[in-house]
């Protein structure tokens, strides 16, 4: 059969999505880009904020009616929505198939068989199926000081939680440029953090050994990946839920040794398990980034406690300015949450001024969205969406003003940059990355005047900076 998947989400979920597919081609079917041309469609979901709920259910009922149009193609669900939605996606969308939730990524194969009909596929394709359900005994619970108004019913969520964490004999069909690869190091996670629904959608965390990750590195090597960009919910917890607390500087060292890797990426770090051994990897080991990606949702003490969140703004501070200290150079990129229940005018004052205090180099802002299974569901989600899109507004044109003049400063500079390829938005034109920019999140470099003999995916390369455009770099290479 011809296998056409849409991946949405995270580099997370799109690590699942190539897994499917790798899974498929083993099994003798065959991967097409081309949606028309699909026996099976599979749609692997975000399930995370309203916007990726409604992208995940725009891009669902879009391959229905692909479905539609050939008899006989089959259309399946999968992901972070399939685990969150079962039974409402299968009642509310008859065209669906089948759906497989995060632990079932194994399962599409199963699907595949000639032997598994269409009653199969929804009802005993693939075992055990957990289903999303209401427990309507359920009371919300009290949180001090917050009218209880919105949370007459929690979803939950089966308590068979998700356990499937691929290795390094699993085969994957990459979707990404050949010369960089996201490598999963574990899987769901364990806090419990107000607004995030990840842990009943994920399960608990659980990590790979430090052989199987190094294994999956070498395969990737010598398929000509020379940037790996290493990926969990907290990629600092790695090992400590094996018992193994202080593992992950121990990775990176042995990661650092895989012949071919240029550039090791970590994304997705925390503020409470990033450790000085962590912080000194990241500043002695050659092949390591420069680069801290450390997500902290807000800087109001206030907000940060009702978010259930570690740490206060003077803890981030201390941690930011060490890490400056200790690693010269370091790109630090965050990201932050405006809206959350309870926000004031003061809170975002506090947290503009954060921003413009520690000049990160890279800052995503997201408004928040109230989200059914989270403990912050039973808050009143208070502040007006067009006040969170003002806020947001607000917060990334401080932001803008940092990056301009950073970048405005660059100028004249020689820097080394990672090819990347074409640039999809204008004709003769390449991108390429700075050490401190990640893939499909960061700005890029644009480079001007090139041979084409030089430009070559994956290739590292000395630029001078000869523009600035906003948050993006022109560049042309240097003899």
């Amino acid at each position: 059969m011809k296998i056409g998947v849409v991946s949405l989400g995270c580099p997370k979920n799109l690590v699942d999505s190539e897994v499917m597919l790798g899974l498929a081609e083993q099994a003798g079917h065959v991967v097409t880009a081309e949606a028309t041309d699909a026996d099976v469609l599979v749609v692997n979901t975000c399930a995370f904020i309203d916007r990726a709920k409604q992208e995940s259910i725009d891009a669902i009922l879009e391959m229905a009616e692909l479905k539609k149009a050939a008899p006989g193609r089959r259309l399946v669900v999968a992901g972070c929505m399939a685990e969150r939605y079962r039974s409402e996606l299968q009642a509310e969308i008859p065209e669906i198939d089948a759906v497989l939730g995060t632990g079932e990524v194994t399962g599409l194969v199963d699907l595949l068989s000639p032997h598994a009909d269409r009653a199969a596929d929804v009802t005993t394709g693939v075992a055990p199926l957990r289903f999303y359900r209401r427990d309507e005994s359920a009371a919300s619970p009290a949180v001090a000081g917050v009218p209880e108004a919105t949370a007459a019913d929690t979803p939950v969520f089966g308590l068979d939680l998700p356990t499937y964490l691929y290795d390094a004999e699993t085969p994957r069909r990459r979707a990404t440029p050949g010369h960089y690869a996201y490598v999963k190091i574990a899987e769901g996670c364990d806090y419990k953090c107000a607004f995030c629904i990840i842990p009943k959608m994920r399960g608990h965390y659980r990590s790979r050994s430090i052989d199987s990750i190094v294994r999956e590195a070498r395969q990737l090597a010598a398929d000509g990946v020379r940037e790996l960009l290493l990926i969990s919910q907290d990629t600092t917890f790695y090992g400590i839920d094996r018992g193994a607390r202080g593992e992950l500087p121990a990775l990176l060292r042995a990661l650092n040794d895989v012949e071919g890797l240029e550039w090791i990426r970590m994304l997705y770090l925390y503020p409470t398990t990033i450790t000085d051994e962590v912080i000194e990897a990241v500043a002695t080991l050659d092949k390591v980034c420069k680069y801290i990606d450390l997500p902290l949702q807000h800087a109001s003490d206030e907000v940060l406690c009702r978010m259930k969140r570690p740490g206060t703004r003077a803890s981030y501070e201390r941690l930011l300015t060490n890490i400056r200290a200790r690693i010269p150079g370091v790109t630090l990129r965050t990201t932050f949450i405006t809206g959350f229940p309870g926000e004031t005018a003061a809170d975002v004052d506090i947290l503009d001024d954060f921003i413009r205090t520690m000049d990160f180099d890279h800052v995503g802002v997201f408004t928040y969205s109230h989200e059914e299974g989270t403990s912050a569901y039973a808050l009143v989600d208070d502040v007006p969406a067009d006040e969170k899109a003002a806020r947001q507004a607000r917060l990334m044109t401080t932001q803008q003003a940092l990056v301009t003049r950073r970048q405005a400063a660059r100028v004249g500079e020689v820097v080394d940059v990672m090819i990347d390829g074409p640039s999809p938005e204008h004709d003769w034109v390449w991108r390429a990355r700075l050490e401190g920019q990640a893939p499909e999140i960061d700005p890029v470099v644009y480079l001007t005047e090139a041979e084409l003999d030089l430009l070559v995916p994956g290739r590292r390369l000395p630029v001078e900076i000869v523009g600035a455009d906003a948050y993006d770099l022109v560049g042309r290479p240097v003899a």
